[in-house]
């Protein structure tokens, strides 16, 4: 081999050896990176979910209201139904009630 092939080898293995402890060094400093940056991503996002779930829940609880507002709606509806089929059969309850007292 001319000293001008092993030159190059050299050159290329040295530029190989540069080049993996360029890359070693920048997988390091990405991990550490990432072990600093985790925890507060970490914190942020819990405090997304807890703000999502807050409003998750006010959402359920507005629903709840307006489906509780409906019900109590149909039932006052149901209620006043019922007062009024009472009322008009109270006359004739009443008829009866004095007529069998009478009767006695």
């Amino acid at each position: 081999m001319s000293l001008e092939a092993i030159e190059t080898v050299v050159r290329a293995e040295n530029e190989c050896k540069a080049r993996k402890a360029a890359a070693e060094q920048e997988a390091k400093e990405r991990i550490a990176q990432a072990e600093k940056d985790g925890p507060a991503l970490l914190e942020r996002m819990r405090a997304a979910s807890v703000q999502e779930g807050k409003r998750l829940l006010r959402d359920a609880e507005e629903r709840a209201e307006k489906q509780c507002a409906a019900i109590r709606e149909d039932a006052a509806k149901e209620c006043e139904a019922l007062i009024k089929q009472a009322e008009s059969h109270m006359s004739a309850a009443a008829e009866r009630i004095v007529g069998k007292v009478v009767k006695q």
